[in-house]
């Protein structure tokens, strides 16, 4: 298999389409045949992540490569950055408003859960000018 490469535009105004992205690269896995349990491990990456930019940065870009044993997935957006990375990555730290907590999101488990699901996390953010997450999930065995 030759990589494949997938790009989408998350749009941050638009909770009604969170998680078609994510929906649309767990499709694309299971058409190329990987196993049931590495689509899962990255399609919640990948919702996770696409959520956090809708929330927290007005939407950003999500592209993902993907080759015969490991699905790369990296989430670039602008928004405000984070400015404590290691308290973002405990579960339960949120800095989401009420009005989305309301809404069913912003709980403090997005990065906490990308973490536990994937093979390997990079966050790189700087205040003010935005956050890239990179997330690599291995097909195992």
């Amino acid at each position: 298999m030759s990589k494949l490469t997938l790009h989408y535009e998350i749009d941050g105004d638009d909770f009604m389409s969170a998680g078609e992205a994510s929906s649309d690269v767990k499709r694309v896995l299971k058409k190329l045949n990987f196993d049931n349990e590495i689509v899962r491990r990255a399609a919640i990456c990948m919702y996770e992540g696409e959520i956090n930019m809708i929330i927290h940065a007005n939407g950003g870009t999500a592209d993902i490569t993907i080759d015969e044993s490991v699905i790369e997935i990296v989430l670039t957006d602008t928004g405000s950055g984070i400015a404590d990375i290691e308290k973002a990555m405990q579960e339960g730290f949120s800095t989401a408003t009420q009005e989305i907590r309301e809404l069913g999101f912003g709980a403090g488990m997005g990065l906490p859960n990308i973490k536990r699901h994937s093979d390997n996390l990079h966050v790189k953010s700087e205040v003010g000018v935005g956050t890239t997450l990179t997330i690599r999930v291995e097909q195992r065995g």
